[in-house]
């Protein structure tokens, strides 16, 4: 059994007994009753949209708080979900309130929903995060001066263009493992290597001209906010060129950048200690521009490039 609050224990039910008795948990070093609670959420978009989402809040805390935009990846067939989630925990038990919003083009809520985010990169997709960040505001859960945005993959992008497109609402933003510039999906990266993944790109993308004008790496200079960014070299999803070239967009524009590259990782940090270094800078960046705690750790990795 699992919830939002434990990552899952394993029993061993008797049908003669009718009694279950434990036999593991998968992270047996949880404290259960330290976790956050993860609440459903109903949020109204401009034109009307019903989303779903989730809002996690540190235990004990209420008001207005520092608060963490999460957008899901995908961004097509992937959705949020009630349940244990590292990322969302961390950052809960570093002072932030989580938002996670099921946006048009997440699955589990019928085809006509996740059709409406086709070619919506920057648009309605963008606006609906746009939307839920201000329902918070709105609500009392977030303090407006205080709110960053932060995702992997899509979530990266979005991350980006987030900070791109409403520069006054976020003050700061991270992408992790992202795409930012959408023409560049076209020629690099392993989606463009099929017949079917050029269909995608075609379809649920659009065309390299049109999606030009809603790639943050073309638009560093509407952006303002301080921004993180980590990247593989081994990332065939989000080949590094895309974070490569968001960094520097960024310092041409005086943005100022923080980067942080993995030359033998891919779609994610997987080894222990380049996990470790990604989420005490993720957490310092957070601190930093939003009051929340940071994290401890020991010297960088010899082989990060920053």
């Amino acid at each position: 059994m699992f919830s939002d609050r434990n990552p899952g224990d394993f029993y061993l039910f008797d049908s003669q007994t009718k009694k279950a008795d434990l036999v593991i948990s998968r992270r047996e070093w949880i404290d259960i009753d330290a976790m956050a609670e993860q609440r459903p959420v109903t949020i109204a978009a401009r034109d009307g949209t019903t989303l779903h989402g989730y809002l996690t809040v540190p235990r004990g805390r209420e008001g207005r708080l520092p608060m963490i935009v999460h957008p899901h990846g995908g961004p097509f067939g992937v959705q949020d979900v009630w349940g244990f989630d590292d990322d969302v925990q961390m950052l809960a038990a570093a002072g932030y309130a989580v938002l996670q919003v099921n946006f048009r083009g997440s699955s589990g809520y019928g085809k006509a929903f996740r059709a409406a985010g086709a070619r919506e990169w920057g648009g309605r997709m963008q606006d609906d995060l746009t939307d839920a960040t201000r329902w918070a505001i709105a609500q009392g859960h977030a303090d407006p001066a205080r709110i960053c945005i932060y995702g992997a993959s899509y979530g990266g992008y979005a991350a980006l263009m987030g900070v791109a497109k409403e520069p006054d609402l976020y003050a700061c933003a991270a992408g992790y493992v992202g795409v930012y510039d959408l023409p560049t999906m076209y020629s690099h990266g392993d989606i463009q290597r099929s017949t079917s993944g050029e269909t995608y790109l075609r379809e649920w993308l659009g065309a390299p001209e049109a999606v030009a004008a809603v790639s943050p790496a073309r638009l560093a200079g509407r952006i303002r906010a301080p921004v993180f960014l980590a990247a593989g070299g081994e990332d065939e999803r989000a080949p590094p060129q895309h974070t490569e070239m968001m960094e520097k967009a960024l310092r041409r524009a005086n943005v100022p950048v923080e980067a942080l590259y993995y030359a033998t990782e891919g779609h994610g940090f997987y080894r222990e200690e380049h996990r470790r270094e990604y989420y005490a800078r993720l957490l310092a960046f957070f601190a930093r521009h939003l009051g929340g705690q940071a994290a401890t750790t020991g010297a960088a990795p010899a082989d990060a490039k920053k």
